[in-house]
């Protein structure tokens, strides 16, 4: 059995209309307040603020991204004692590039 592959594309009519502007805003707001990015072999792993306002920026830039962005493999983490959160976004060959596309703007003012 083949399964075929989605391709490096977002897919933006799978966020409604309406909700558009709040995830190019959620995306905006929560890779400002990155505190490092840790480059995978496969994605990046960016490190936030272990706090809860946070958390729920970040499940909800989850949510809609990966309507629009089936071919990322998501994974949130929260580190023990209030610790940081993780985000970690990767996929299969050919996934840093398009990440580095997508979100390089973001990327440049974290290594700044």
């Amino acid at each position: 059995m083949t399964t075929s592959e989605s391709p490096f594309a977002c897919d933006m009519s799978a966020i409604a209309a309406a909700d558009r502007p709040k995830h190019l805003a959620t995306i905006e707001a929560l890779f400002s307040i990155v505190q490092e990015v840790t480059e995978l072999p496969n994605g990046y792993r960016f490190r936030l603020p272990g706090e809860s306002q946070v958390w729920t920026l970040a499940s909800n830039f989850v949510a809609l991204e990966s309507r629009c962005c089936p071919f990322f493999d998501f994974s949130l983490a929260v580190e023990r004692d209030h610790g940081p959160i993780s985000l970690t976004l990767t996929g299969r060959e050919g996934v840093k590039s398009f990440i580095i596309e997508e979100i390089g703007q973001h990327l440049r003012k974290i290594a700044q």
